[in-house]
Parts: C-alpha cells; structure tokens; sequence
C-alpha cells in the first residue's frame, strides 16, 4: 500500500503553465519541503506531458515532496510518479487505481457535498474539494461552493481534504479559520516570474495561522 497521505500537510503545489517553467517550480517546492506538486497541462499532445512528467519525477525523486499527475494515470505509472489525480469526468477511481496500482496514490476531486461522500467511500488517498471560489483557470467552471459549502464538504471527507478555487494569500486565512487543513493554489505560484517570493509568501501566511 502507499503511504498514507497526513490529514494535515498545508500547501498542495499545481503547476500549470508556470511563468518561470514546470521545472523550475519543481525544484523550489522540492527545496521548500512541499508537499505535493501535481502537474497539470491541459490540452497539449500527450507525449508532452509524458516527457514533462519524466523530468519532474526526477526532480521530485530527491526529496520528500511526492509527485502527482493528473488526468493520466497511464502516464503517472509509465514516470513512476507517486500517484494520480482524476477529476469527476475523468478516469473513473477503480480504473485510475488499477492502472497505479496500490502502492501509489489516488485523488478524487469533488464538487458538492453529494460528490464528497460518494468519492470517500470508494476510499481514495485524498480528496479535492472546491472551488471555493470562482476560479477562471478551467475552461468548464464548476458551480463555486463558498466557504459555507466548503465547511460541509470538509465535515463530510473521511479522507484527507485538499481545498482550492481561486485561494490566495489575501484570503487563506479565512479559508484555515473555516477549518481547512490542505490547500491549493494555482494563479499566485504559476502566474509570476518570481514564484520564490510567491512562495514565501505563502508559507509565510500559512505558517503565521498554524505555527509549524
């Protein structure tokens, strides 16, 4: 079995399309002790995001930040990458789980409480919930479930939680007051050509709520 995924981990790192270059990106949050780093490219031929995972699995290989593909379990066991993300159209779990096998992990995202409880009894490492927010980073938006549903969905995962949708440092300590324990963030870490001072900031602000 893979090992099991803490409850309670902070910053959850998705690269897509980073200013300053998937491998870059990957270096700074392997040298920061991050985590997760999930590599996220969408709608580019799939050999490009084989190669892409080939080089950020050798980056992540060296440290404790543990490397997750999304969409692509097939791609995610070819790199021997650490696991696989699929969303609510994606490879189904049982299918994602097949393909990674049990020593790897497997994220489900949901977005409603109904989604929340059907995914976690299937028993996956971590789940997605969100977006919180209204979040422009994906061409078909979900319905942002607020910080009211985000507080249900959290109440509901019996598994490891990961909340995202539009969270920045302006407003991540609101996001841990309502009860969140993991979080992503996409815009402040991809959309700049400094992501050190992105990062910094961030675990600067997170660490300022829940001291390390």
């Amino acid at each position: 079995m893979a090992a099991a995924v803490p409850h309670h981990f902070g910053f959850y790192a998705i690269l897509t399309n980073p200013a300053a270059g998937y491998e870059y990106c990957a270096r700074l949050c392997v040298d920061n002790g991050i985590a997760f780093v999930q590599l996220r490219m969408k709608n580019v031929p799939k050999d490009d995001i084989a190669r892409m995972a080939a080089k950020l699995r050798k980056i992540t290989a060296r440290g404790v930040t543990r490397f997750i593909v999304n969409d692509h379990p097939d791609i995610a066991a070819q790199v021997g990458a650490d696991g696989v993300h699929v969303g609510q159209s994606d490879t189904p779990y049982a299918d994602a789980r097949s393909t990674v096998g049990d020593r790897s992990i497997v994220g489900i995202s949901t977005h409603t409480p109904a989604q929340t409880r059907e995914a976690c009894a299937l028993k996956p490492d971590y789940v997605g919930v969100g977006p919180v927010f209204a979040t422009p980073t994906k061409e078909i938006r979900d319905t942002p479930i607020g910080t009211d549903g985000m507080r249900e969905m959290l109440s509901l995962a019996t598994v490891p939680a990961v909340v995202l949708g539009s969270i920045t440092t302006e407003n991540l300590p609101q996001i841990l007051e309502t009860g969140a324990k993991n979080f992503a963030m996409v815009r402040p870490l991809n959309q700049t050509e400094e992501p050190e001072k992105a990062l910094r900031e961030i675990l600067r602000v997170y660490n300022a709520f829940v001291p390390m």
